[in-house]
């Protein structure tokens, strides 16, 4: 048993050493790579780098904003969802109604802001209230900015979800599976 323990062992050291001696020389080449990038990107007189800024022409929907007060939502403004949310957040049955169904049409105005964003995301949140808002955390190279995006789908086509981007690298509060929150 202690044999075969020991020779376990020992392949698996050598493994390992195999594998980062493969890493390490990979790992050379990309940060020479990684500083020669660098040095090209700087375009402002401190040597950082310039912001990326997300183009809000290829986020567009090209929808036109519905009036709000005359919309057909698909949830009866006294129906339980409705009231539950007013009674939880504390908002008048309008907005929840507003809210409910502008929240379950959020993911088409994300995912056309995460086709530019790709690896500078990091999180996102959406507002409850008085007024719904598409918070993305990003890395601190994207430039703020704010976009007011009306969606398409039928589900919510017209109602306006404003999204802001926020470079502040914030992660979300959510624990991984089996973490405990104490």
């Amino acid at each position: 048993m202690a044999k075969r323990l020991i020779s376990m062992m020992v392949i698996a050291t050598a493994s390992m050493w195999a594998l980062t001696g493969c890493d390490n020389a990979t790992d050379s080449v990309d940060a020479t790579e990684q500083t020669a990038e660098t040095a090209a990107d700087s375009s402002t007189p401190e040597g950082k780098p310039a912001a990326d800024t997300i183009d809000w022409s290829l986020v567009d929907s090209g929808a036109k904003p519905a009036d709000p007060t005359n919309y057909k939502y698909p949830f009866a403004i006294d129906s339980q969802n409705v009231r539950d949310y007013a009674d939880y957040f504390k908002v008048d049955a309008a907005t929840a109604q507003h809210n409910l169904t502008v929240s379950m049409a959020s993911n088409e105005a994300l995912s056309k802001a995460l086709d530019q964003l790709s690896e500078t995301y990091v999180s996102h949140e959406l507002t409850d209230g008085n007024e719904m808002t598409l918070i993305i955390h990003t890395t601190p190279d994207v430039a703020a900015s704010r976009y007011d995006y009306v969606l398409s789908d039928d589900f919510a086509k017209g109602l306006v979800l404003p999204i802001v981007i926020q470079p502040d690298g914030k992660k979300g509060d959510v624990k991984a599976h089996g973490e405990m929150v104490e």
